[in-house]
């Protein structure tokens, strides 16, 4: 979309509301957006402790398992990021003005975003054996957790219809409490 202003696009600073001053303050939630792909980035580590350090191989099913969990986490994370469109930002403050998804994956749960992400980390942790990157899964799922409730406060103060789309649709991982905060 056109700026009017100068005949350009907007930039992808301005729309999803990055300044300077928001990394100082949080101002849009920039801590949990740098605490997020902290962890994710993470992941790159070696494992450790190394399975081998145990006195054996780690189960090649449960490699390969985990590397299946990984492209599923993938090729979910590709869904709910094209279903989002002009909604789309890194940021748990949505755009103003930006539309409310609530079809496709955005019907499967709140947040598939984040479930894909979770997915891909439980599929690293279960390809490499690591302890390590058990304890990336679990920080992600703390961070995540913190991010989308953030994120369902501003959308439930912009978006009306909200609350009811929160009763009905799981929030990250059904039933998981931390994940799902449903009010049944």
């Amino acid at each position: 979309m056109p700026n009017k202003k100068d005949g350009c696009a907007p930039n992808w600073r301005t729309v999803w509301g990055f300044t300077w001053a928001g990394w100082f303050d949080n101002r849009h939630g920039e801590w949990w957006l740098l605490a997020q792909l902290g962890l994710i980035t993470a992941h790159l580590l070696p494992p450790w402790p190394a399975p081998g350090a145990f006195g054996y191989a780690w189960p090649l099913p449960l490699a390969l398992g985990g590397a299946g969990l990984f492209l599923v986490g993938l090729t979910l994370a590709a869904q709910a990021f094209f279903g989002l469109g002009a909604s789309l930002t890194p940021l748990p403050d949505p755009i103003p003005g930006a539309p409310l998804v609530i079809s496709g994956a955005y019907g499967r749960c709140r947040h598939p975003l984040y479930q894909a992400v979770l997915l891909c980390s439980l599929g690293v942790a279960m390809a490499l054996g690591s302890l390590l990157h058990l304890g990336l899964l679990l920080g992600l799922a703390a961070v995540l957790g913190g991010k989308a409730r953030r994120e369902e406060r501003a959308l439930a103060a912009v978006h009306p219809s909200y609350l009811d789309y929160r009763r009905r649709t799981p929030a990250i991982i059904p039933h998981l409490p931390w994940l799902d905060w449903r009010v049944l």
